[in-house]
C-alpha cells in the first residue's frame, strides 16, 4: 500500500486553512472537490473520486482509484451515491466545482444531498490557490530552473531550412529529457494547448479561438493555436513558448530567436517589452491594483507609437498578465477590468509582447514570485533576441 498524502501534514495544514478561509467567507459548511488540480493542490497526488473539506478543517479523501492507496484520511467507494453513508454530518451549504464539474455529474450529487444547498466552490479555491506557500514557490522556482536550461539549448537545436513544427519537437524532446511532464493544465472551458506554442513569420498574425496573447493557425483546425509548418525564413523572428512543467507546478516563459537580422520596428518592440518588465515590477507592489499595471504597459506603448501591434495585430488579448502554478492561468489577471490586488506570494506570469506583420511576434515573458520587497524573476534564460546557429 502507498500513503495518499505526498505533501506533509504541516503543509496540507496550511492549504486547507486557506480553503477554510474562503469557505468562511462564502458561508460554505463544507466542500466536496473534484477537480485533478485541487486534489493536487490538497494532497500531492491525482486520484479518481473526491477530496472532501468542512469549515472545520477536516479532510476525508474519497478514493475510487487506485486501490493501493492509504492513510487515515482515505475511504473507498465505489459511486458517489455512498458519499451521504460516510458524511458524518450533512452540510446546509455545500460547495461544488460549479465552473468546471459537469452538468451530468452536478445533477447527481444535487440528488444525493438533496437536503443541501449547493454553492459554487470554484472561486474559493481559486483564491486558495492565489498565493503560494513556500513549499510550492519551491516547486515552480525548480521548474523556472530547467525551463532556463532548456532554452538555452534552443539556438542549437536549428538546422537550415527548418519550419516552424520541427524546431518545435526538438525543443519538445529536449523539455522531455530534461523532466518535463508534458502535462499542460489549463482552467477554462475552451482552453486548448500542446506542450509549446512556437511562432514565426506571418503566422504570428494568424488569430486564434484562443484566450491567449499569441495567436498562429496550428496544423490542424481541431487545435488552431502555435505553429503551423512554417519555414524559419532570414528576417524573421521565432517566438518559443514552451510547457515548463516540471514539478507539477509550471513556470511560463517566453523567449525570442531570429534568423539573420531582423527590422529596428520589431528590435524596438522588443525592447518595449524589455522597458515595460521593469517598470511593471517596479511599480507592483503590494497593495497595487492589478489594472493600474495594465494601464501602465498601455501608456509606455502608447508613448513608443507600437499600441496598434501590442498583443496582436489583427486580433489583441486583453491582458499582459496571469497567474501561474499547478495550472497555467491562476490568479490575479493583470487586465483592464481585473479587481485583484498584487499581494505576497503570489506567483505571476507577465507577457507584454507584439506581433511585427512580416517578421512574427517578438517580446519577453517572465515568471515572477511577489514577495514583501518586489518581484522576484524565476525565469532568467536571456533576455535578448537571439541568433539561431
Amino acid at each position: 500500500m502507498k500513503q495518499l498524502l505526498l505533501i506533509d501534514k504541516q503543509e496540507q495544514a496550511l492549504r486547507v486553512s486557506r480553503v477554510v478561509d474562503g469557505m468562511k467567507a462564502a458561508s460554505t459548511d463544507a466542500v466536496l472537490l473534484a477537480d485533478n488540480a485541487s486534489k493536487y493542490y490538497l494532497t500531492g497526488r491525482v486520484y479518481a473520486g473526491y477530496i472532501y473539506v468542512t469549515v472545520n478543517g477536516d479532510v476525508t479523501c474519497f478514493v475510487q482509484r487506485p486501490v493501493e492507496l492509504d492513510g487515515p484520511e482515505v475511504v473507498y467507494i465505489r459511486k458517489p451515491e455512498e458519499l451521504p453513508s460516510v458524511i458524518r454530518d450533512i452540510p446546509s451549504r455545500l460547495g461544488l466545482e460549479l465552473d468546471i464539474m459537469s452538468y451530468s455529474n452536478v445533477g447527481r450529487l444535487k440528488a444525493i444531498f438533496p437536503d443541501s444547498e449547493i454553492d459554487n466552490a470554484s472561486t474559493v479555491m481559486r483564491r486558495a490557490r492565489e498565493i503560494k506557500t513556500p513549499a510550492e514557490i519551491a516547486l515552480i522556482s525548480e521548474s523556472g530552473v530547467r525551463q532556463e536550461r532548456v532554452y538555452r539549448r534552443v539556438p542549437h537545436l536549428y538546422r537550415e531550412g527548418m519550419t516552424d513544427i520541427e524546431l518545435q519537437v526538438e525543443i519538445e524532446r529536449v523539455s522531455r529529457l530534461e523532466g518535463c511532464l508534458g502535462q499542460f493544465r489549463i482552467s477554462g472551458d475552451s482552453m486548448e494547448l500542446f506542450m509549446a506554442n512556437i511562432i514565426t513569420g506571418d503566422n504570428a498574425d494568424a488569430p486564434s479561438p484562443y484566450d491567449f496573447a499569441m495567436g498562429g493557425a496550428g496544423m490542424s483546425p481541431s487545435l488552431p493555436v502555435g505553429a503551423n509548418g512554417s519555414e524559419i525564413k532570414p528576417g524573421y523572428t521565432v517566438m518559443v513558448d514552451v510547457n515548463g512543467n516540471y514539478t507539477g507546478y509550471m513556470t511560463d516563459m517566453t523567449r525570442v530567436y531570429s534568423l539573420g537580422e531582423i527590422c529596428d520596428e520589431a528590435k524596438k518592440a522588443h525592447e518595449c517589452s524589455c522597458r515595460i518588465h521593469r517598470e511593471l515590477t517596479e511599480a507592483g507592489r503590494p497593495g497595487t491594483e492589478a489594472k493600474a499595471l495594465y494601464e501602465r504597459a498601455i501608456e509606455i506603448v502608447t508613448e513608443e507609437g507600437l499600441r496598434h501591434l501590442f498583443m496582436g495585430h489583427r486580433q489583441h488579448a486583453r491582458f499582459i498578465g496571469h497567474g501561474v502554478g499547478i495550472e497555467i492561468n491562476e490568479l490575479p489577471v493583470i487586465a483592464p477590468r481585473s479587481r485583484d490586488i498584487i499581494r505576497p506570494g503570489q506567483v505571476i506570469a507577465l507577457e507584454p509582447k507584439f506581433v511585427i506583420p512580416g517578421v512574427g511576434a517578438v517580446g519577453v515573458e517572465n515568471t515572477y514570485v511577489v514577495t514583501e520587497n518586489g518581484w522576484e524573476c524565476l525565469t532568467n534564460a536571456p533576455e535578448d533576441i537571439t541568433g539561431l546557429r
